[in-house]
């Protein structure tokens, strides 16, 4: 029987996900849910990406739509960019595609275009780069771009009083859609935390590899987690994000 394991925001560090998909000890019957962001980082942010196009020939891989995903993908596309995209990671993408033939570049465009904003698995449970608004599901968002851009789902879920039940009808309805929720997008090491934590029925694998955190991974049925080393102690001349 495979695993169902869930991996959280990549930003261009390679090296950390073979190290961590190494020690997964990984086989071709485990689905792999990818939650977005792997480019704006570190240098290897278009290797990145020819990695996980390989990886998707020999495993079961759900790539889900980040919001640097989308970024950099525009730019690949129309050519499109703004200077805040460059300051908070873009550059090293654009550094990143310097030497990639057309025809690399095409079928990193197919990656990018193949993307799902949203995953709902056979359990109920969701996957999602960054949350969504509509008290009614991701079904009915009325916006695409909140799937990779909210910070709202996981701002209630750190401010929910642990006191009121699901069963409440002050109890948020975002979270009495889905058992359990996985997101990446906000750094958990913003409130001083290094491993993937649970607020309310969300769970947050974002442990901040773009900056000076690892890149971590959780089997989603177990809750089985595994981590790589500091991301930024592989790349000792870089400053990803930092």
């Amino acid at each position: 029987m495979g695993r169902n394991i869930a991996i959280g925001d990549i930003h261009g560090g390679l090296k950390a996900l073979i190290q961590l998909l190494e020690k997964i000890e990984v086989t071709p019957s485990d689905k792999l849910i990818f939650l977005g962001d792997y480019v704006d980082g570190w240098s290897d942010s278009a290797n990145v990406v020819s990695y996980l196009i390989d990886l998707a020939k020999q495993n079961t891989c759900i790539f889900l739509r980040g919001n640097h995903d989308d970024l950099t993908h525009r730019w690949l596309e129309t050519g499109e960019f703004n200077e805040k995209w460059l300051q908070h990671g873009g550059q090293s993408s654009i550094d990143a595609y310097r030497d990639f033939s057309s025809e690399e570049i095409e079928a990193h465009l197919r990656f990018y275009n193949q993307m799902l904003n949203y995953y709902i698995d056979e359990e109920n449970r969701l996957f999602v780069h960054a949350g969504f608004t509509n008290q009614h599901g991701p079904e009915q968002e009325y916006h695409q771009t909140g799937f990779y851009w909210d910070r709202t789902l996981w701002e209630m879920a750190l401010s929910m009083d642990g006191s009121i039940s699901p069963n409440d009808t002050n109890y948020p309805k975002r979270f009495q859609i889905f058992d359990e929720i996985f997101i990446g997008h906000t750094p958990v090491t913003r409130i001083n935390e290094t491993t993937p934590i649970k607020r309310a029925s969300v769970w947050n694998l974002d442990t901040g590899a773009a900056f000076k955190g690892k890149l971590s991974a959780m089997e989603v049925n177990t809750k089985e987690i595994w981590q790589s080393e500091p991301v930024y102690k592989f790349y000792p001349s870089e400053k990803g994000r930092n």
